[in-house]
């Protein structure tokens, strides 16, 4: 078995399992957690063949090294959590329709298999599931306070082996400087 975690807090039980056979602790310690995330692998039928899996190797990988939908589903029955949620397996359309008819045969509690950045609003009185709205393409957020300009450095902050290994291309970077300078009115120089 590998690590698993409960945090209370406030009131609250999250409980997240890291790669696991089902187990007793589990059940023991998770019982009514507000959030349970376990992970969950494929129906082992599924499982070999998605993974080109030998059917032995489908089943051991599957159900002894770690837990599939109908095991991971009976956990949930048996620790009744307020949100039970499935991760670690490739949550594509071919795979999904299986986790999810493989886990209601035997629990019928609220169930949520995410994709990345899925996020979860956890209160005494809900338990909101939503994606969320990223953009991976964006900048630092603008200062919150005013910027203290720096000093520029009379010494390296690396050790001189580093120093002496960097390429300075003083042809390439003086002009990036002269411009700085030119447009921001300055005469920064060159450390």
């Amino acid at each position: 078995m590998r690590t698993s975690y409960i945090l209370e807090w406030n009131g609250l039980k999250f409980s997240y399992s890291s790669d696991t056979a089902p187990n007793r602790w589990w059940i023991e310690y998770t019982k009514n957690s507000d959030i349970s995330i376990h992970e969950v692998f494929p129906p082992p039928l599924l499982f070999k063949e998605i993974m080109n899996f030998t059917p032995l190797e489908a089943l051991i990988v599957g159900t002894v090294a770690h837990t599939s939908a109908a095991q991971f589903g009976k956990l949930m029955s048996l620790t009744k959590p307020r949100m039970a949620v499935g991760y670690h397996f490739q949550n594509d359309f071919n795979v999904l329709p299986a986790m999810i008819e493989a886990t209601r045969k035997v629990y019928d509690g609220p169930l949520v298999f995410p994709q990345d950045y899925t996020v979860f609003n956890i209160t005494k009185e809900s338990i909101r599931v939503r994606e969320s709205a990223i953009d991976e393409d964006v900048y630092a957020q603008e200062a919150l306070v005013p910027k203290i300009t720096p000093e520029p450095p009379t010494e390296s902050a690396f050790s001189s082996f580093i120093t002496k290994g960097i390429e300075r291309f003083p042809e390439i970077v003086g002009p990036l400087w002269d411009e700085m300078n030119e447009a921001e009115g300055t005469n920064f120089k060159q450390p």
